[in-house]
């Protein structure tokens, strides 16, 4: 029998922020998982609309659909079925621009737009059942932001 080797710290699954922020993300998208499917939305669906309904705001925008994959990260082959099962789902209406047919514009259809009432309490609740305070949140957030500002140098 082999002597056990110890395992350095850098290679322990407990040491690994990636493993942390992999775990937190599937724990925040379970917590929302029962509220979104009691509207009929899936988790990145939902995140569409936060950016429509963001986008709606005053001014009013016509976005992109290359816009919305671009503040999403996400790519045409994931982004294009969740638009069409929103669309489906009557919450938003697919245009393609009279200047380039090439570019798709996305708007709201009244569902959607009444949809944001709804959706409005979810983040309180998720806080709530959770027991998490809304100020460690903020925390977090700001420090999540300049983590992904720092990263995102690996890409340029």
């Amino acid at each position: 029998m082999k002597d056990a080797v110890s395992l350095p710290a850098e290679l322990q699954l407990d040491n690994q922020l990636c493993f942390r922020l992999y775990a937190v993300s599937r724990a925040v998208i379970r917590g929302y998982r029962p509220m979104l499917e009691a509207l009929g939305l899936t988790y990145p669906q939902y995140l569409a609309m936060l950016v429509l309904w963001e986008w709606q705001a005053e001014p009013p925008q016509q976005p992109s659909v290359k816009a919305l994959g671009e503040r999403l990260m996400l790519d045409s082959g994931t982004l294009t079925p969740l638009l069409k099962r929103l669309e489906q789902l009557g919450l938003v209406q697919r245009r393609r621009a009279q200047h380039d047919e090439r570019e798709v514009h996305l708007g709201l259809t009244a569902e959607g737009v009444a949809l944001r009432e709804k959706v409005l309490p979810l983040r309180e609740e998720l806080l709530c059942r959770s027991g998490i305070d809304l100020s460690v949140t903020d925390g977090l957030r700001e420090q999540l932001d300049s983590l992904l500002l720092q990263l995102s140098k690996l890409d340029a």
